[in-house]
């Protein structure tokens, strides 16, 4: 009996790793071996970037908050110990929201908590 290989499986499978890798340079997008490792290092990248993009927006928000608490003669560290003896519960993304879009909210808060 002849062997039995499932070559339009195979061939499916190839072609969906060449096509997630369009756009890629030389090699990369169209070798299958080294498309197939460019694609799997891809996948690495976007997990380990997942985790610094949180990381990255809550030191922009800690800036974002630090410059807005300093032109109201603050520092960002004594803004939020005091916020967290308030019992305010406002998280650091909506803070920095309100310091860039609504500076009026913010200085409420910042008169709240002195």
């Amino acid at each position: 009996m002849p062997r039995s290989v499932n070559s339009v499986a195979s061939r499916a499978r190839r072609k969906k790793i060449l096509k997630l890798t369009r756009g890629n340079f030389l090699a990369r997008a169209n070798v299958w071996t080294v498309a197939k490792n460019t694609f799997e290092k891809g996948l690495t990248y976007a997990y380990r970037d997942r985790k610094n993009k949180k990381r990255a927006f809550r030191a922009l928000w800690i800036q974002r908050i630090n410059a807005a608490a300093r032109q109201h003669g603050m520092n960002y560290s004594e803004f939020i110990g005091k916020l967290a003896k308030s019992n305010v519960g406002l998280n650091r993304k909506v803070l920095a929201d309100l310091a860039m879009n609504n500076p009026q909210a913010f200085e409420a808060i910042i008169n709240s908590v002195k």
